[in-house]
């Protein structure tokens, strides 16, 4: 067992968990996130091309490209500064910091919620501009609150657990390698005409790698609604029933559970409904969804991550 590996892997875990809490994101010009989200914008333009099958062969080049090389600057960074420890510490916790947003989640979804309920709905639907692609528009306060709600649930998988949970296997370049993939998939990997051939391979990529996280997040959603008296088991029937109603093979699983929690539904008009209308969605729903995904993150650090990280240090005690 390679103790300082472990030792230095928590320490660094938990002093990004504290930054996170504490300062929540770094400017733009300093975040990895958005290099990133330069660098696809960057190459999309000059890989697009009216050959489908030659596009298709450009979207791999584009993710692998993206992925590994924003993986392999992190990992040489972090080895260069290797023999400095306490500086090396606390650089792999502020490029940890910034592949996961708890604070932001939560200051981005709060305030909506606080909108809603004093009845400014225009400022409502602007803030919910910034966290969904829907246009908000015509959108009356279920739908919003709705919106919100789903993107919380969905969020703590690709913006806080699914990073984390990398982080446990390799490290801080694996977590980096995930936060490329995500972005990729958020920036082509859609299903338009734009974008179907070029961004197969993020959105593939994107699938398979919350798949694990995804589903190991929802049940934990349903240990979190137990922990705070919301229906546990009517989460649990929820997440059974419709965790396979959306597009995603993935976000289904934490939006059911968080539907199911409270006993209300979901909907992306024209695309899914999950759970039952028993209770009408209120503004005090975003709260209560906030509380959830903070609980479920933290379940997920304690069962998850931190075994992870010491079954790690025993099986490669060359770390």
């Amino acid at each position: 067992m390679n103790l300082p590996f472990i030792i230095e892997s928590v320490l660094i875990l938990f002093l990004a968990l504290i930054l996170d809490l504490l300062f929540g994101e770094p400017p733009e010009s300093l975040h990895p996130t958005v290099w990133i989200g330069k660098s696809i914008g960057f190459l999309k333009s000059r890989l697009k091309g009216s050959n489908p099958r030659v596009e298709k062969i450009k979207g791999i080049i584009l993710g692998l490209t993206v992925i590994i090389s924003f993986a392999f600057v992190a990992h040489i960074m972090l080895f260069l500064l290797r023999q400095y420890l306490i500086v090396y510490i606390i650089f792999a916790s502020l490029l940890l910091k910034t592949t996961f947003a708890i604070k932001c989640m939560d200051n981005l979804s709060r305030p909506i919620g606080k909108a809603i309920k004093e009845g400014r709905m225009e400022d409502a639907k602007t803030m919910l501009r910034r966290i969904v692609r829907r246009d908000p528009t015509k959108f009356d306060d279920q739908k919003i609150i709705s919106a919100t709600v789903e993107c919380v649930a969905e969020s703590t998988v690709d913006g806080i657990t699914s990073p984390l949970f990398y982080y446990s296997i390799l490290g801080v370049p694996l977590a980096i390698a995930y936060r490329a993939i995500n972005t990729l998939d958020s920036m082509v990997g859609y299903k338009d005409k734009e974008h179907i051939n070029l961004g197969w391979f993020s959105a593939r990529m994107d699938s398979l790698a919350n798949y694990i996280p995804a589903r190991i997040t929802a049940v934990l959603m349903v240990v979190s609604a137990w922990l705070l008296h919301e229906d546990w088991r009517r989460s649990w029937e929820v997440l059974k029933r419709d965790r396979n109603k959306t597009e995603s093979p993935n976000a289904g699983w934490t939006m059911s559970a968080m539907a199911g929690a409270f006993n209300a539904q979901l909907e992306k008009p024209g695309f899914y409904i999950l759970g039952d209308p028993v209770n009408p969605l209120k503004p005090d729903h975003i709260p209560r969804s906030i509380r959830i995904m903070k609980l479920t993150t933290f379940l997920f650090i304690i069962i998850i991550v931190l075994p992870t990280i010491i079954i790690m240090g025993v099986i490669l005690p060359w770390r």
